[in-house]
């Protein structure tokens, strides 16, 4: 199969961009009817879909500062009125671990999450003498679809988080030609072992799709 010159982009997370296939991967559902803030001073969200689910299902989030982790994330939360009181510079497992072990000592953390996370915060800060709760209030279903609305040979695929890469392979196989985009490393890790890819700049979806236009000419 012939291959163009500029290769298309293919975005899989769940929100569009102008310019780019849209291939949405995920879909999301709530797990909790209700927030349990007992013990608990300080919030930590890692997603702006877990900032979204936790208004919908108690608005009174608003009343605890938060740890912001992702760009996304931070001004998710600051769009719906809450207040962001650490933005961690570093967004990845042990680092992140260790900013919040630095910071947030003394504080009672609640991290609210979906059912699948790639790496195990509370386990980690555990062994620093960190109690994190959690608690999880969503949860990811992958999307279905056809094998032949796979994306074109020769595409770039924008991958924004881990659970992206396992629906992409539960729906398609991986091609030679193809070249993954990743959001971090954390997501890098879950590609397949011979897949091409690139890691954006900073752990943004803009930064991804520059990246990916970095690559999308022959």
């Amino acid at each position: 199969m012939a291959i163009s010159n500029r290769r298309e982009i293919y975005l899989l997370s769940p929100s569009s961009r102008e310019g780019l296939s849209h291939l949405p991967m995920i879909t999301f559902s709530l797990v909790a009817k209700q927030i349990d803030f007992r013990g608990c001073d300080t919030l930590m969200f890692s997603s702006k879909q877990a900032v979204k689910s936790a208004e919908a299902i108690d608005p009174d989030w608003k009343h605890y500062p938060c740890v912001a982790i992702g760009g996304a994330t931070k001004k998710q939360i600051e769009s719906l009125g809450g207040q962001v009181i650490h933005h961690p510079e570093n967004f990845y497992a042990d680092a992140l671990a260790d900013d919040i072990i630095t910071h947030f000592s003394d504080k009672k953390l609640l991290y609210l999450r979906p059912k699948e996370v790639s790496f195990d915060s509370k386990g980690y800060l555990e062994k620093a003498g960190i109690l994190l709760q959690e608690q999880i209030i969503y949860e990811t279903s992958c999307i279905t679809y056809e094998r032949d609305q796979a994306p074109k040979a020769g595409a770039v695929i924008i991958f924004t988080s881990p659970s992206s890469i396992h629906c992409f392979l539960e729906n398609f196989p991986w091609q030679e030609s193809y070249t993954a985009i990743v959001i971090g490393n954390a997501t890098k890790t879950h590609l397949p072992k011979e897949a091409d890819f690139a890691v954006a700049d900073t752990p943004l979806i803009s930064a991804c799709i520059a990246k990916a236009k970095e690559l999308q000419s022959y």
